[in-house]
């Protein structure tokens, strides 16, 4: 790593000249760096805003699933099976799906190696269950934390290689030319305002930077957690299937889900009206009590909101949106008291099965969730919330994005040098198994770091090279940005624009939508982002890094909503997203205005092109890649792995052709 200055559009800011740049430590960050260091490219490096922050290391639920290819005996399962389950969850690229089922293993087994404690029989089988979207049992867990178990695992190997870390560091703008990335522009958050800006030079930047968890009010992600889809977008990144997210029911003090466990010891829903009179609302829409409670049963099982269980599960979303929503009242799970009409003998066999066989047939959602899963208990006594004396606060939130940076087989954008890896790239599709995140981030980073160490060689840097590129690329949005500057007011306008548009977001943008309200919503977010460095007002100079945050926020917002309005047009009402329609179907039950266009399968064979160009940005659909055929035959396969990874004396260079989204 090479250290030096630079000076753009009368500023100086420190140059970091190295090989590559990941951005990110979550699971995926941390993993590709890692990767990376094995494989000999050294001359690296990691950028975060906060090493304590991000999804990995802050979320999960009651048993946060890790998804990967059956290893217990009892499981008969295949790379080709497990590549078309994920492909057969519509709108993903055959490649990918075919990587992440073959590179599953050798992942999990490093986690393994490294500490996370994923549980096993008396004979060393990882034993697995059955999760959403999966018609097998492959799924595995270590507990409500697993994801926070494999980032400080992977976090401890990265620390014994020396790799440097720069926290504090906020990406901001990703330097390309000529269709290839050349280096990021970041802000040094412990030196505020325009002293903290710093510059990267490198041949490849990795961005593990999460999904654009900053676009909703109603949000699990965790508080801090923005994502910077908007400046892949900006850089000129493809992005794809951006209207695909994955909502649910989630608390709101503490941002937690809600699922699994959580619903299966069938909780007491009450709401909440502004004067404090509470109610217990669930039977306003059900016919009788033992429907209510199997739907929400159900919802432990079939978790996230999907349009093709309105009628089923879903319901229960549906409702707690028009309770929170619509009627602006506060719904919380209680688990003190049994709900109006339990009965266990009148529940489904699948509900009242369950039951029994966890030993839960007992008095109380409390006593049956201290039988089933007493960690879930304690992870909120650990935040200040005790399940026994309280109610739980909750709505339906974004949990995940399906959707996100276009990526080829080996996670590589468009863009020449930039990869990404985890939440942020959009490998999911529409009906992902549960826990494939997890896995997905794993292989993704691994297969990045890979591509780079086989199919590369470090460059020399040339600081005459890099001045000349920053006053192309560079000169122009930075004296913009430092304008703003002459801006400040004691009124900042941050936080006041970011809030409105989260807030209209979850109402008119989240799992029911609607395609008038998405287009006044696609102008406004237009307009705003047009005049954005004209209108905003900071209250310092040390603003910029939150007025930068804002825009990126603003910029993802306004992409998702292009995706939505074109899926919601062509395809109506599918994976999570309602239409509604004003001559569609009735929901029924006291669930008013709902009216939506029927869900469909349509398009399940394409995928969603968002973009950004000169004058806007648009979406466009595009074909799928179908699962490759492959030549199986070892010695051509041996063949073409010495060659590709130059191992056996063939060349192990180059050149990279462009992805194909």
């Amino acid at each position: 790593m090479i250290k030096t200055s630079i000076g753009c559009a009368g500023q100086t800011m420190p140059v970091y000249a190295l090989d590559t740049l990941v951005v990110g430590t979550g699971c995926a960050g941390l993993n590709a760096a890692d990767w990376l260091y094995d494989l000999g490219r050294t001359d690296l490096a990691i950028v975060t805003e906060g090493i304590q922050m991000g999804t990995s290391r802050n979320t999960g639920s009651d048993k946060q699933t890790y998804y990967k290819l059956s290893l217990a005996s009892d499981g008969a399962d295949s790379v080709q099976e497990m590549a078309e389950t994920l492909f057969s969850g519509g709108s993903v690229n055959g490649d990918t799906a075919l990587a992440e089922a073959a590179g599953s293993v050798r992942s999990f087994m490093k986690l393994v190696n490294l500490g996370v404690p994923f549980p096993t029989n008396e004979y060393g089988e990882y034993v697995g269950y059955k999760t959403d979207h999966d018609p097998r049992q492959r799924a595995t867990s270590a507990g409500p934390l697993t994801s926070r178990f494999m980032t400080e695992a992977l976090e401890r190997s990265v620390q014994r290689k020396g790799i440097r870390i720069f926290n504090h560091m906020q990406a901001v703008r990703l330097l390309v030319e000529d269709g290839k990335v050349f280096g990021l522009l970041a802000l040094d958050l412990t030196r505020p305002g325009p002293d903290g800006w710093t510059l990267f030079a490198c041949e490849h930047i990795l961005l593990a930077t999460g999904g654009p968890a900053g676009v909703y009010d109603a949000s699990v992600y965790p508080y801090g957690h923005v994502g910077m889809t908007g400046m892949a977008l900006e850089a000129g990144a493809k992005l794809v299937n951006l209207q695909e997210w994955q909502y649910g029911l989630a608390s709101t003090d503490f941002r937690w889900n809600v699922s699994g466990t959580y619903q299966q010891v069938l909780p007491r829903y009450i709401s909440v009206d502004a004067d404090g009179n509470e109610r217990e609302f669930l039977l306003d829409y059900f016919d009788t009590p033992s429907q209510a409670l199997d739907a929400v049963f159900l919802k432990g099982y079939q978790w996230p909101f999907d349009v093709r269980k309105v009628n089923g599960s879903s319901r229960i979303d549906l409702i707690i949106h028009h309770e929170t929503v619509d009627l602006g009242r506060r719904v919380y799970m209680d688990f003190r008291t049994d709900p109006t009409g339990l009965d266990f003998s009148v529940l489904s066999e699948e509900t009242f099965q369950y039951l029994k066989n966890s030993g839960a047939l007992l008095p109380t959602p409390i006593a049956r969730l201290a039988q089933m899963n007493p960690d879930a208990i304690e992870l909120y006594r650990a935040h200040g919330i005790d399940l026994k004396t309280q109610p739980l606060r909750v709505a339906v939130c974004a949990q995940h994005n399906n959707g996100g940076v276009a990526v080829d087989v080996n996670w590589q954008t468009n863009i020449q040098g930039l990869y990404a890896v985890g939440e942020c790239a959009g490998t999911f599709g529409v009906y992902r198994p549960g826990g494939s995140a997890l896995n997905a981030c794993q292989v993704g980073s691994m297969r990045a770091a890979e591509h780079i160490a086989y199919t590369t060689k470090p460059q020399r840097f040339c600081m005459e090279q890099l001045e000349r590129q920053v006053e192309r690329v560079l000169t122009g949005w930075l004296t913009e940005v430092m304008a703003c500057l002459g801006h400040c007011d004691e009124r900042s306008t941050s936080y006041t624009i970011r809030r409105e548009m989260q807030q209209r977001m979850s109402a008119q943008a989240a799992h029911i939508r609607d395609l008038t309200a998405l287009e006044t919503l696609e102008t406004t977010l237009d307009t705003v982002l047009q005049s954005f460095f004209t209108d905003y007002k900071l209250v310092a100079a040390g603003g910029l890094a939150q007025m930068l945050r804002t825009r990126d926020v603003l910029l993802s917002q306004r992409a998702i909503v292009s995706a939505m309005r074109l899926a919601a047009g062509e395809w109506g009402s599918r994976g999570s997203g309602l239409v509604l329609d004003p001559d569609g179907t009735d929901c029924g039950g006291g669930l008013t205005g709902y009216r939506y266009r029927v869900p469909q399968s349509a398009g399940m064979d394409k995928q969603l092109i968002t973009e950004m160009k000169a004058d806007g940005v648009f979406s466009s659909f595009a074909p799928i890649r179908p699962i490759p055929v492959r030549d199986d035959w070892f010695e051509n396969v041996w063949s073409g792995y010495r060659a590709r990874t130059g191992r056996g004396g063939a060349s192990n260079q180059s050149d990279r052709p462009s992805c194909s989204v």
